[in-house]
């Protein structure tokens, strides 16, 4: 039986405001079945989610909220679990020296689904100043302006 609706990528639109990427790897995800049914049917949030390595090498996903499924009943899911994500080892040791650098940070940019798996975007972050948010916000005001200015060409 197949699902007729379409899934669109989940996006962490926070982490463009608060964070410089400097560089991006891709992950899956270990999810559970009600996980993956809440995820398609678009009940997540990464807003306030980001990425811990622990002592032994992992990667894991903190933060993220999946709401329950409604249909999953007695086999429901744990709302705002840790969720084990899979990388290659060399990205993972690359992720981890660049944490160890003061003021650097992983943070998952949006979640997609590649054929049938789960798979997130992880990107090495350093957090904005205040001044370079209100840079940016200039900047994408001044585009629009642009982009709205009638030319007239003879």
């Amino acid at each position: 039986m197949q699902n007729n609706q379409k899934f669109s990528a989940i996006h962490n639109r926070k982490a463009s405001h608060q964070y410089e990427v400097l560089e991006c790897f891709e992950a899956g995800v270990a999810l559970v079945g009600s996980e993956v049914k809440s995820i398609r049917a678009g009940h997540i949030s990464l807003s306030e989610s980001w990425v811990d390595i622990s002592e032994n090498g992992e990667l894991w996903l903190v933060g993220a909220h999946i709401n329950e499924y409604s249909q999953a009943n007695q086999f429901n899911h744990i709302p705002a679990r840790r969720r084990k994500l899979l990388a290659h080892r060399h990205e993972i040791e690359k992720m981890q020296k660049a944490v160890e650098i003061k003021g650097l940070t992983l943070i998952p940019l949006k979640l997609y689904f590649k054929k049938r798996n789960a798979k997130i975007e992880v990107a090495i972050c350093r957090g904005k100043k205040q001044h370079d948010k209100r840079q940016d916000l200039i900047a994408k005001d001044d585009a629009k302006k642009i982009s709205t200015f009638p030319i007239n060409i003879p």
